[in-house]
């Protein structure tokens, strides 16, 4: 289904809310990125740092699957990323994942 741009509801002050709901939904949409989020919440949680070298051990895909997954994670600000020398870091962004579950809620079809 085509929308059209000129579409009034998307007009409205809701169109920045529902644009946020759509990218996070898609980033969450591969079920190998909502292992890796849940993986990294998990590891976060207990204080430990995540790079991509575990998760490549932990999931057992390659370097190069890991890495666009976790691009498409990253760019819809679930993921913050730290380099550290030729490490790359990865924290769970629990604050996006808590205004999406919000915006989500106050936009649902009840």
């Amino acid at each position: 289904m085509r929308i059209r741009k000129n579409n009034p509801e998307l007009l409205e002050d809701n169109g920045e809310a529902l644009q946020t709901i759509a990218n996070i939904s898609d980033a969450l949409a591969h079920p190998l990125r909502l292992y890796l989020f849940r993986h990294i919440v998990r590891e976060n949680k207990q204080m430990k740092q995540v790079c991509t070298k575990d998760l490549v051990e932990a999931f057992d895909y390659s370097q190069s699957t890991i890495s666009q997954h976790m691009k498409k994670l990253t760019k819809a600000g679930l993921i913050t990323v730290k380099n550290v020398d030729k490490y790359t870091y990865y924290y769970a962004n629990l604050g996006v994942l808590i205004k999406y579950i919000d915006l989500t809620k106050k936009y649902s079809v009840m």
